[in-house]
C-alpha cells in the first residue's frame, strides 16, 4: 500500500543544528518561531513589507526585539524563512498513480484558503521583491510549498515508470502556483481545488504524459 510521505522542507526552511544553540551550547526555544512568523506575514498583508519592520513584529507577537533577531538576523531573512515553512508539515499525497496524486494535490493544496488575504500577501512583497536586494536573496533560496509538494509526485511517477524525468521538472513544477497566481491578480479569485483540478486535468498532466511520449523510442518500421 503506498505510503504517504512528508513535504521535504525548501533549503531555507531546514533548521542548522549550530544556529539553533544559544551561548553556553543550550538549544534555544523554539516555541515562539511560528508566532513570529505568522505576525510577520500578517503585518506584510496589512501594511506591506516596506513598512514593515523587525519592531513591529515584536510588538505584534508580543516579544522583545532581541528575540526575533536571535531566529533571523534581518526581515527580508524572517520573511523568507516564515513562506518557506508553509506547509511543510503537511502530506504529499500517495495514491499510486500520477493523475490520482496530481487530483488529491489540487485539493490538498488549496483547501481552505483565503484568496483575499493570499493576494494581499503577494501584493504586499511585490514591489519590494523588484528593488530589495535582502528580500530578493532570500527568495534565491525558497522553493514554494506547491512546488515542491509537485516535485515530490512527479519524483514518484518516474520512480513508478509512469512517465520519464522531464527536461525541466522545476518548469513543469511552476505550473500550477504560477496559473493560480495570474487567476489571483487578474480576476481576485483564489486557487480553489476546483481550479487547481482544471489545471492540473488540462494542462499539468497533459505536459508530464507528453514529455513521457516523447522519451519512447520510435517503433521499428518493417522491412519492405
Amino acid at each position: 500500500m503506498p505510503v504517504s510521505r512528508s513535504l521535504p522542507p525548501s533549503p531555507a526552511a531546514r533548521s542548522d543544528p549550530a544556529s539553533e544553540r544559544s551561548r553556553g551550547g543550550r538549544s534555544r526555544d523554539t516555541s515562539r518561531d511560528d508566532v513570529l512568523r505568522r505576525a510577520a506575514l500578517d503585518l506584510v498583508m496589512e501594511i506591506g513589507y516596506d513598512r514593515m519592520t523587525m519592531d513591529a513584529v515584536a510588538a505584534r507577537a508580543g516579544a522583545g526585539k532581541a528575540t526575533v533577531y536571535r531566529r533571523w538576523s534581518n526581515k527580508a531573512e524572517l520573511v523568507g524563512d516564515a513562506l518557506a515553512q508553509q506547509h511543510i508539515d503537511g502530506e504529499v499525497p500517495d495514491t499510486g498513480s500520477l493523475r490520482g496524486d496530481l487530483a488529491a494535490l489540487g485539493g490538498y493544496l488549496f483547501s481552505g484558503q483565503d484568496p483575499v488575504d493570499k493576494a494581499r500577501l503577494i501584493t504586499g512583497m511585490a514591489s519590494a521583491l523588484l528593488v530589495d536586494t535582502e528580500l530578493r536573496r532570500a527568495f534565491e533560496t525558497l522553493t514554494p510549498p506547491t512546488e515542491r509538494a509537485v516535485a515530490t509526485v512527479v519524483d514518484r511517477a518516474v520512480a513508478r515508470g509512469e512517465i520519464a524525468a522531464p527536461a525541466d521538472p522545476a518548469l513543469l513544477a511552476a505550473i500550477l502556483p504560477a496559473l493560480g497566481l495570474h487567476r489571483l491578480i487578474f480576476t481576485g479569485g483564489g486557487p480553489d481545488p476546483d481550479y487547481a483540478a482544471a489545471v492540473i486535468e488540462n494542462v499539468l498532466l497533459p505536459a508530464l504524459l507528453a514529455s513521457a511520449v516523447s522519451a519512447s523510442p520510435p517503433p521499428e518500421s518493417s522491412a519492405p
